[in-house]
């Protein structure tokens, strides 16, 4: 017997009704007298402050939200990811990112094998690394110390190293050999072009990352890469016994789900990171595929960024429903999606070090949750994940918040800052500009989610106001207040808003862990190529796709 969709369930179709009443009421009018409102939306957990008090909802809407929730088993759900079930149905298999911050004297014994062993097995091969380069003793093919590693992947192969790395560029170790990461994504070599006319082959290393070793953009890179060291090195130093192997050695390191595929690309066993099956690619910067955030910030730090992570597993394994920040942040997201009808975020940090941060979370929520049928393969009748976006909101400001403030679309903000910045400063006139230019940032934040909600009512009565100088407020947002930036706070952000994604996704009764989707625009992709490239039969091809690539051929032949 088929068990009846979310949407059918008492709790929604109350929310339903409920929303009803909500849609009417502004944003003022649940602030107007009501001065427990903060404190009554708001939570703490592992040095993070989560302001929910701007939510189109009162005490009844988030107490229905939690009816929702339980009844969605989102309880029974969290146990069963933490404890490695089975989650990922679609492809049999569990979702344990968890396991790769659990510290080493935990157990987690799934199908039989305790998982942390092996977890900690890789983390000592990064750590032995690590500590090469930055004694300097990862040497190249011609003896002269790494210098530039270059990250070659894609999605979450590149996304979260990137973000990680730019947001803790200030704590990287001091007294260490320097070591420049870049990272290049780019199927059509533009940026790693950049990086082979500046970087020296003689110290450079490349790091492949991709858990099936068979994604093409990755591969594309990683082939232009071999052929430049290859070329640069073995041409100019070939009496001094510099040999293909020798180039494959010291400079290439692997970091992949597939030790076979990395050992035919020819990369040393010794210089192969792990990851596994349970992992998914945009969940995986915790392991093997964070050797750069490693390299830029060290392990210590890097450890941190994991302890981190694992202190709000423990809260969201632990902490009620109603005191729980990632089902809270989750039920936000749930009550604009599908009783406001609210189908647009944006993610908006007042902190230049996490510039990267809403695109990693758009692949994070998009790729896990853009997904249209349940578990048993009904077409969802609800909407699933809005459409994320974002970008520093400072810049933003300049941007699109024309559109918040005035535009025709509802759009929930989640503002992210750091309470404090700038107060280690040693110098005390540069300290005290600094700690004025990070007050000033925190105003902005402040002062945009609160004309966002109360519109008009934000600015002094000085008269009549023609109607292009209107606002109408009643934007939802979150504020996400970090006691500073640190790795153990990062950590801590990023699994926040993993596990959001989790509950949003066992709500909808979706599978967060599958990219069937990603997969389809590759196979086709192949395809494409191969008819592009051997000018193969092309009757098949719509007349659109068939029309675009007459005319690349016709400027190929134009070309010679």
């Amino acid at each position: 017997m088929t068990h009846p969709t979310i949407d059918q369930h008492d709790a929604w179709q109350a929310l339903a009704a409920h929303a009803r009443e909500m849609r009417t009421t502004h944003l003022s009018e649940l602030f107007r007298g009501a001065p427990g409102r903060h404190a009554a939306f708001t939570r703490r957990a592992a040095g993070l402050t989560l302001d929910l008090s701007k939510q189109r909802w009162r005490d009844e809407t988030l107490d229905r939200l939690l009816d929702l929730a339980r009844e969605a088993e989102v309880p029974e759900a969290i146990r069963a990811l933490l404890a490695g079930e089975r989650v990922n149905r679609s492809e049999d298999r569990p979702a344990l990112h968890t396991a790769l911050r659990l510290p080493p004297e935990a157990s987690l014994v799934v199908e039989g094998e305790d998982l942390v062993p092996s977890v900690h097995a890789t983390l000592e091969r990064m750590a032995t690394m690590v500590e090469r380069f930055h004694a300097g003793q990862w040497r190249g093919a011609t003896g002269r110390a790494i210098r530039d590693v270059v990250n070659l992947g894609v999605g979450g192969s590149d996304l979260g190293p990137l973000m990680v790395t730019h947001a803790l560029a200030d704590y990287q170790p001091e007294g260490v050999h320097t070591i420049d990461v870049h990272f290049a994504s780019t199927m059509d070599g533009s940026q790693l072009a950049d990086y082979l006319a500046r970087l020296n082959p003689e110290t450079t290393l490349f790091v492949l990352s991709s858990k099936s070793f068979t994604t093409i953009d990755t591969l594309s890179n990683a082939r232009t890469a071999r052929d430049w060291l290859m070329a640069r090195l073995m041409g100019e130093n070939r009496e001094e016994g510099v040999d293909a192997e020798l180039v494959m050695r010291q400079h290439f390191i692997g970091v992949s789900a597939s030790p076979e595929k990395m050992n035919e690309w020819g990369i040393a066993e010794e210089h192969q990171l792990e990851f596994w099956e349970w992992v998914g690619g945009r969940y995986s910067l915790w392991g093997g595929i964070g050797l750069p955030i490693a390299l830029v910030v060290g392990m210590a730090h890097f450890r941190e960024l994991l302890a981190g992570a694992h202190a709000m597993d423990r809260h969201f394994s632990g902490a009620p429903l109603s005191d729980n920040l990632p089902v809270l942040l989750a039920l936000a997201g749930i009550w604009n999606v599908n009783f406001l009808d609210i189908r647009a975020h944006s993610i908006l940090p007042y902190d230049g070090r996490l510039e990267f941060f809403a695109a990693y979370l758009e692949q994070l929520e998009m790729e896990s949750n853009g997904k249209s049928v349940t578990h048993d393969g009904r077409e969802v009748g609800y909407s699933t994940c809005p459409v994320l976006w974002g970008q520093l909101g400072p810049n933003a400001q300049h941007a699109f918040y024309q559109l918040l403030h005035q535009g025709t679309q509802a759009v929930e903000c989640d503002f992210i800052a750091p309470k404090v910045r700038y107060d280690d400063v040693e110098e005390p006139g540069t300290r005290d500009h600094l700690m004025g230019q990070h007050r000033l940032t925190l105003a902005n934040c402040f002062a945009q989610s609160r004309v966002l909600m109360l519109g008009d009512e934000a600015i002094e009565d000085d008269g009549p106001r023609p109607v292009h100088k209107r606002y109408r407020g009643n934007q939802p947002s979150s504020t996400l207040l970090l006691d500073r930036l640190t790795p153990a706070t990062l950590g801590a952000l990023i699994a926040l808003y993993e596990h959001k994604v989790f509950v949003q996704a066992t709500i909808w009764d979706i599978n967060p862990f599958d990219q069937w989707g990603v997969e389809l625009g590759k196979k086709i992709a192949g395809e494409t190529q191969r008819i592009l490239e051997h000018q193969a039969d092309i009757a098949g091809m719509d007349a659109s796709t068939r029309g675009l690539i007459e005319a690349v051929w016709a400027a190929e032949r134009g070309s010679r």
